[in-house]
């Protein structure tokens, strides 16, 4: 009996071991090798296995590698989406990261992808092109969803490509969430200046539309969380309330 439970115990340990994730070194080396392609395929194999189908770091590390291939000037046509598709790749990561933990712990790659985002998006805006601002944003969602400065821009561009009704229904939106923040102490920069971008532009819109009050509440409400931010103050200076 004592040999049935001892060989009951190593079964039940083998198991518990092998339901566990692997550690995924593999890919960690061929990101480190620079071998692009074959870090995609190794971890698109990942991603389709059923044992480790639901595990977060096999979407980052394609989503890393994607980025790579990127920014590289003689890529493959095959990759001319590459960028596109690791975002795509960084936003299923943060689905399967269920309670964040990964997502913190790669917050650098991340902030350096939103960071190209938040750059598309200023690019458009600089030349009027709201139109094309707007399906960019959507971008930063896959990443952080519920982000409230990309939800302020968003609005600010379909206010300004003539979709009034659309902005307003995002505006009551960001209010709600607005009225529930005390502080941006659980964003990263990226997120700040995209918060900072958005609220600028929303106010630019209300004082446009002759809307000066709600322009300048609003900025009232968000510039204690600016303080040592001189564009913060600058931009602010220069609106004609």
């Amino acid at each position: 009996m004592k040999k049935f439970f001892a060989i009951l115990g190593l079964l039940i340990y083998c198991g518990s071991v092998n339901a566990q994730s692997p550690d995924y070194n593999d890919l960690i080396i061929l990101f480190a090798d620079a071998k692009y392609e074959k870090l995609i395929s190794s971890s698109i194999r990942y991603t389709e296995k059923e044992s480790t189908a639901q595990d977060a770091l096999p979407y980052l590390w394609l989503s890393k590698a994607l980025y790579a291939i990127s920014q590289q000037g003689d890529k493959d046509p095959m990759y001319k989406n590459a960028f596109k598709e690791s975002i795509a790749a960084l936003g299923n990561f943060r689905k399967k990261d269920k309670d964040g933990t990964l997502f913190q712990e790669h917050v650098e790659y991340i902030d350096k992808i939103k960071a190209a985002v938040l750059e598309q998006v200023t690019n458009e805006i600089d030349a009027k092109a709201f139109k094309k601002a707007t399906p960019i944003l959507a971008k930063y969602y896959k990443m952080s969803p519920d982000d409230v400065g990309a939800k302020f821009l968003e609005a600010a561009c379909k206010f300004r490509d003539g979709d009034k009704s659309g902005a307003n229904n995002i505006w009551k939106e960001t209010d709600k969430k607005l009225a529930t923040l005390t502080n941006l102490d659980k964003m990263t920069e990226v997120d700040k200046q995209l918060f900072r971008a958005g609220v600028f532009e929303t106010a630019e819109c209300w004082i446009s539309s002759k809307q000066v009050d709600k322009a300048k509440k609003l900025l009232d409400k968000v510039a204690p969380w600016f303080e040592e931010d001189e564009e913060f103050k600058t931009r602010y200076d220069s609106l004609s309330f």
